[in-house]
């Protein structure tokens, strides 16, 4: 009996501390790009200032007005209400009453219900593409291209430095050479022009 009461309480001790050491993890998983980088995606409030970048990471901060910062987010705000809906959309359901047979999804007809799964997902799709949720993808390209942009420019400025750097060691090592040969040249002289002993 304490044995079953024992291995009870590990049991219940164990899927308590799981949910906090799954938390941990979550928490301190890096999100890194197929490039290489780590990505650090940011809903910044107002004039928050966004975070600046550490080498090897792409900081990347979405701008929201002030008065979102405590507001529910916008896709779950309950936008699907009779009264927000579009003119349009009504009478496109309009013009698909009395529809039914296969890929109507309806339950009239043979086959009407196979067209509800393609509705699901061309109704998905659409919310998708025309989200008021940000973009974090979009934004992460737009960082990578801005970057990109000015290596090319980076590199030519420190070829230019390195071939600076170059040109100038080389003309001291002609002039130390060139004053070696005259002090050479010179000593040799000495000998000749001097009186012999």
């Amino acid at each position: 009996m304490t044995r079953l009461l024992l291995s009870a309480a590990a049991l219940a001790i164990s899927l308590a501390a799981a949910p906090a050491f799954a938390q941990d993890a979550g928490q301190n998983a890096e999100l890194s790009d197929p490039g290489g980088e780590k990505v650090n995606q940011l809903i910044v409030y107002g004039n928050d200032v966004c975070p600046e970048s550490a080498s090897g990471e792409i900081t990347v901060c979405a701008r929201k007005p002030e008065e979102e910062r405590y507001r529910i987010p916008e896709p779950l705000r309950g936008l699907d209400q009779p009264q927000s809906e579009a003119w349009a959309n009504k009478v496109q359901a309009y013009e698909t009453v009395g529809k039914f047979g296969t890929l109507s999804c309806s339950p009239v007809g043979a086959g009407g219900s196979l067209g509800c799964t393609q509705q699901l997902i061309n109704k998905a799709y659409a919310e998708k593409a025309n989200g008021s949720e940000v973009r974090f993808s979009e934004l992460i390209q737009a960082e990578r291209e801005k970057r990109l942009s000015t290596i090319d420019a980076d590199a030519a400025a420190d070829q230019a430095r390195v071939e600076e750097a170059e040109k100038a060691y080389f003309e001291q090592r002609k002039r130390q050479a060139a004053e070696q040969d005259a002090a050479e040249g010179a000593a040799g002289a000495d000998k000749t022009t001097s009186p012999a002993k």
